[in-house]
């Protein structure tokens, strides 16, 4: 049995009761909420393992909106995002995972898929949670501030460059291919391009040229990218 608190936030009764009788038989404790204010009310009052927020909601903030919001809050950002929509174009998903979401799931979906991409995201998250600071090289990832410091100088990072980074650190001295990376960071079943995971590759080795810590992220040629405090021959 899970005794995860999952936060349902859906409008539409009928969908979130399903959602409820689902999570429900695979072990969850749900909370319900079909407006921002209620949503917001009870992740303060209840702190969830995870959110499942739809897109679209009544009133002037969408669940974008709510979720750039959690993410900007120190207290909560750690708090798992998926993002539920009847959108499904790819540009509209970018747009949420940058958002800060980890994950995105487009209805209809299967009840088996929901609970598997809820499983997913939790394990990845509790992952992250580690108590002590990651340290390699110059670098520390503190997973309870969601930090990143060189030298104990603050790295900015957006959410998608900081999960890369702490998949990163977390996984050392290995190999991956962009559709492993992209199925670690984003989770399985998100329709983006390979190649996405380029731009913020180089967008994070951007932000820590600076603390000449570009180089620790390293292109294997015919595979991926390395994250290595070993220098690797060209």
């Amino acid at each position: 049995m899970h005794s995860e608190l999952i936060l349902i936030v859906e409008d539409e009764p009928a969908i979130s009761e399903m959602i409820v009788m689902t999570l429900e038989m695979a072990g969850f404790e749900c909370l319900q909420a079909a407006d921002i204010p209620e949503a917001h009310q009870q992740v303060v009052d209840h702190r969830p393992a995870l959110i499942l927020l739809d897109w679209m909601l009544p009133g002037d903030k969408s669940g974008i909106d709510f979720c750039r919001m959690l993410k900007k809050d120190e207290l909560l950002s750690e708090i798992p995002v998926i993002m539920l929509t009847a959108k499904s174009e790819e540009n509209n998903k970018v747009y949420g995972l940058d958002a800060g979401a980890d994950d995105y799931i487009t209805k209809p979906f299967s009840t088996r898929e929901l609970v598997s991409r809820i499983k997913a995201v939790l394990r990845r998250s509790s992952a992250l949670s580690a108590d002590k600071p990651i340290e390699i090289g110059r670098l520390s990832l503190d997973s309870k501030s969601q930090r990143l410091t060189a030298d104990s100088k603050t790295v900015e990072l957006g959410p998608t460059e900081y999960r890369l980074m702490a998949f990163f650190m977390t996984h050392p001295e290995r190999a991956y291919t962009r559709a492993q990376l992209l199925d670690q960071v984003w989770g399985s079943n998100v329709y983006i391009e390979d190649r996405t995971i380029d731009v913020h590759i180089r967008r994070l080795r951007k932000l820590l040229q600076p603390y000449d810590c570009d180089t620790l992220i390293q292109t294997v040629r015919g595979t991926g990218y390395r994250f290595s405090n070993i220098m690797q021959p060209e």
